[in-house]
């Protein structure tokens, strides 16, 4: 019986660590509008909002605030970061 309890919690450990993962993907991605006369730029976090459309209605729920708590940390990482999608308009 002790040997069936490790495979579940050895599967459970996996996904959350699985969706810690995708959370730190999703939420880090932004979207940058930019002027094509250097005029300025608009960010919008993008990742951001999906990740907390998904985390609140998400069926199998493990410690919201953890969720949040990476998927803001993600955020901030990819403002910095330079990667996401650029549109020059």
């Amino acid at each position: 019986m002790a040997k069936n309890k490790r495979k579940q919690v050895t599967a459970f450990d996996g996904v959350y660590i699985l969706k810690l993962v995708l959370y730190v993907i999703v939420g880090s991605l932004w979207v940058k509008l930019q002027r094509g006369d250097s005029a300025g730029s608009f960010s919008l976090p993008l990742g951001l909002l999906v990740g907390l459309v998904f985390t609140s209605h998400e069926h199998f729920r493990i410690d919201r605030k953890v969720e949040y708590a990476v998927l803001v940390v993600a955020a901030l990482i990819g403002l910095i970061a330079p990667y996401g999608l650029f549109i020059k308009l």
